[in-house]
């Protein structure tokens, strides 16, 4: 995947494929002093940034609230890859100056996937679908680079949270993160957020399908999707002490 993105004009990554997605809530607070201002363009030169430089792939796709289907949401992943079995991202709301950082997605491949434990696997997500549907993209990109980035993906699994919840119109990070889900079958996705994402990227997501019918994908691995299964799990605020057996996996 590196060899199209080392292959790729810097210009053509940074023009095209963002700024065309307002955050969906301002955020309270007074406005930035010239100070602050200062510090940052004197931080933004003199500090090396090197773990933010990773992430040099962009992806557009959707998330519900893993329990609850009809809250659904776009993500704008910022993605650093690690290694060719694992990849990180930062998850916005939007992709212009004023985008809010949602979550994080961890991204592993089947491999490793399978390797994990039951319980553990009850939070992961297949992305077959995400892919073969034609709902993620990697906006901006040249056709064919997009392409093998999906033959890459299509048979990874997501573990996704999200910390900060702008879709309920939330201008402050507020209340428990969620374990969010992706789409697994058509029809579960709001027809309207893919016709708007859509407008906006000038793409097609019928046709991004057709170009993807050739990526092999391999069956959902057993134990992820788990809320297809009716198993849920989902982060809740608590004031009860800790249970033992996370107290000792604290430990390890």
């Amino acid at each position: 995947m590196r060899l199209w993105f080392l292959l790729l004009p810097a210009a053509l990554l940074t023009a095209c494929g963002g700024k065309n997605t307002r955050s969906k809530v301002e955020a309270p607070g007074a406005d930035k002093k010239t100070d602050t201002r200062a510090l940052e363009a004197g931080a933004d030169v003199l500090q090396d940034k090197s773990p933010l430089k990773r992430f040099n792939v962009y992806l557009d796709g959707f998330h519900f609230y893993n329990g609850n289907m009809q809250a659904q949401m776009e993500a704008h992943h910022y993605v650093s890859q690690l290694n060719e079995e694992l990849h990180q991202a930062v998850i916005f709301d939007g992709n212009g100056a004023d985008a809010k950082i949602m979550g994080v997605e961890y991204i592993i491949s089947e491999r490793l996937f399978k390797t994990l434990p039951e319980e553990e696997k009850l939070l992961w997500h297949s992305h077959q679908y995400e892919v073969k549907s034609g709902e993620l993209i990697a906006p901006g990109i040249p056709d064919a680079a997009e392409h093998a980035l999906m033959k890459k993906l299509v048979s990874t699994y997501g573990k996704t949270i999200h910390t900060w919840h702008t879709d309920q119109q939330r201008t402050l990070p507020l209340g428990s993160p969620m374990i969010m889900m992706g789409f697994t079958k058509d029809g579960q996705l709001q027809p309207s957020l893919i016709q708007q994402r859509d407008q906006r990227f000038n793409t097609s997501t019928a046709d991004k399908r057709q170009q993807r019918a050739d990526i092999v994908a391999p069956p959902v691995a057993a134990g992820a999707n788990a809320w297809e299964r009716g198993i849920i799990r989902q982060f809740v605020i608590t004031d009860k002490v800790d249970s033992a057996a996370h107290k000792q996996q604290m430990h390890h």
